[in-house]
C-alpha cells in the first residue's frame, strides 16, 4: 500500500495512546478498562469488544476484557438486568460512578463475548460465574422485554439498538430514552403507545440468539448437558421467529417488526448482525447468505460503497437528510468496520474484508492529520466526521486492519 511509513507511524500512535491514555481505573476504582474516548466518558456494554480483540492480539491485556466483563457482570441487578454503560465518575457531571440502566445497548452479544474471555484465560470460576449472570439476564429480558408475546425480545427506545439517528427509529416516541417527567426510566419500563413500539428488533435478537448459544457451550463445559440442550432448543426457537416475523422473501432482507405485525422496510446494517452472531447458517442457510450477500450486502447501489460498509444501505430514502454526525442512519461507522472481524472470514469472504481493511487504511491514513481516527466516515467520499476523536473502535480497527495486511 502507499504510505507504509506513515501508516506504521500510525499504528504506533494508535497503540501508545490506548496503552498511555485508554487503559485506565474510573474514579474510586482499581481494575483497569479499556475505556472509549473522551465523547463518551466510560464503558459502553458494545465496546467490550474492543477489549476482546486487544486480549486476542496481545494476551498480555487479557486483564482488560476480564475487567470489562466483570464491570458489567457486578453491577447485574439482582433480578438479572445488567447496565449498558458505567461511567467514569472522574468525567462525570456528578463526580460519581454511575451505573446506567436505561436501555440495552447490547450490540454484541455480552456473553460469546464473555466466554471468548473464559477460552483466553481457562479460569473455570470465571466461566461459573459469567453462565450464572448469563441466566439471570436472559430471565430478565423474557419477563420485561417479550410484552407482545411474540417470542422475541423487543426495542422500546431507540437508545436500545445504540443506531443514533437511525432512519429506523422513524416515527417512535422515544428516540432516544424513555424520559418521563425528566427523570429518565430504567430499560423495563415500556413508554407509551406510539403504534409502533415495542418493535421486535433485527439486531437485538440476533443479540439474543447469539448469548443463548454461548450458555448452551458455557452449559457443556460446566458439564449440565440437559441445561445445554433446553438453550439450543431456545436458541434455535429464537431463529425460527426472526425468520417468521422478520424475513422478507421478496426483498430477500430481515426487518424490524412493529407492534401490529408490520415489516419496516428500512435497508439497515442491522442486516450484518445475522452473519456477526451466526444466526445463519454456512450450510442449511446457504442460498439466504448468498442471496443477501449478493442483493444487499455486495450491491454498489447499497452497502458495498467505496468505503464499506454504511450503516443504512445508501439508496435507502432515510438517508436523505442524515444528521452530520453520530448517525447510524448513513455513516460507515468505526463499530460496523471492526466487528467484520467477527463475521467475514467466518463466511469465507476473506478478499472483500481485505478490502474492507484497506479502505479503512487509506481513509485514516489520508486524514489523520486532520482528525485523529474518530468514529464515523463518508461511506461514498471515505470523509470522517467530527465526531469522538481518538475512538477505541476505529483505534483497533486500523491496528487490526494493518496487521491483517501484513503492513506491520
Amino acid at each position: 500500500m502507499k504510505n507504509l511509513t506513515k501508516i506504521r507511524e500510525i499504528y504506533s500512535a494508535a497503540y501508545e495512546r490506548i496503552k498511555n491514555v485508554h487503559i485506565a481505573c474510573f474514579k474510586d476504582m482499581e481494575d483497569p478498562l479499556f475505556l472509549i474516548s473522551n465523547e463518551y466518558p466510560g464503558l459502553w456494554m458494545e465496546h467490550t469488544y474492543d477489549s476482546v480483540l486487544l486480549a486476542s492480539l496481545d494476551p498480555a491485556y487479557i486483564y482488560l476484557a476480564e475487567n470489562a466483563i466483570n464491570l458489567f457482570v457486578d453491577r447485574q441487578t439482582e433480578e438479572g438486568q445488567l447496565p449498558f454503560a458505567v461511567m467514569d465518575g472522574s468525567k462525570h457531571p456528578s463526580g460519581k460512578t454511575a451505573v446506567c440502566y436505561w436501555q440495552i445497548q447490547e450490540c454484541v452479544s455480552f456473553f460469546t463475548l464473555a466466554l471468548e474471555v473464559y477460552r483466553l484465560n481457562n479460569n473455570t470460576a470465571f466461566l461459573a460465574k459469567i453462565y450464572e449472570s448469563g441466566k439471570k439476564w436472559d430471565a430478565w429480558l423474557r419477563k420485561y422485554r417479550m410484552t407482545t408475546s411474540r417470542g422475541l425480545i423487543e426495542m422500546f427506545c431507540g437508545y436500545d439498538t445504540g443506531h443514533d439517528n437511525s432512519g429506523r427509529l422513524e416515527g417512535i416516541s422515544c428516540p432516544g430514552n424513555y424520559v418521563k417527567d425528566g427523570v429518565t426510566q430504567n430499560a423495563g419500563v415500556l413508554p407509551p403507545d406510539d403504534g409502533i413500539t415495542p418493535i421486535l428488533a433485527v439486531d437485538m435478537n440476533c443479540n439474543f440468539y447469539g448469548d443463548e448459544k454461548a450458555l448452551a457451550e458455557m452449559a457443556r463445559i460446566l458439564v449440565r448437558p440437559e441445561e445445554a440442550n433446553a438453550w439450543e432448543a431456545s436458541a434455535a426457537a429464537v431463529k425460527e421467529k426472526l425468520f417468521r416475523y422478520c424475513w422478507n422473501e421478496e426483498d430477500g432482507f430481515f426487518y424490524d417488526v412493529d407492534r401490529h405485525g408490520n415489516q419496516r422496510k428500512f435497508r439497515s446494517s442491522t442486516i450484518f448482525h445475522l452473519f456477526l452472531e451466526k444466526v445463519l447458517d454456512p450450510v442449511s442457510d446457504k442460498a439466504v447468505i448468498d442471496r443477501i450477500y449478493r442483493e444487499h450486502i455486495k450491491n454498489p447501489e447499497e452497502f458495498w460503497t467505496p468505503y464499506p460498509f454504511p450503516s443504512m444501505a445508501v439508496n435507502d430514502p432515510s438517508c436523505e437528510n442524515h444528521k452530520s454526525y453520530n448517525c447510524w442512519g448513513y455513516y460507515t461507522q468505526g463499530g460496523i468496520v471492526l466487528r467484520c472481524s467477527r463475521w467475514m472470514d467466518a463466511y469465507g469472504w476473506h478478499d472483500d474484508y481485505r478490502y474492507v481493511c484497506e479502505k479503512w487504511l487509506e481513509t485514516w491514513t489520508e486524514h489523520y492529520d486532520t482528525i485523529k481516527l474518530a468514529q464515523e466516515i463518508d461511506p461514498i467520499t471515505g470523509e470522517p466526521t467530527k465526531c469522538s476523536q481518538w475512538y477505541s473502535s476505529c483505534m483497533m480497527g486500523y491496528i487490526y486492519a494493518a496487521k491483517r495486511l501484513g503492513l506491520v
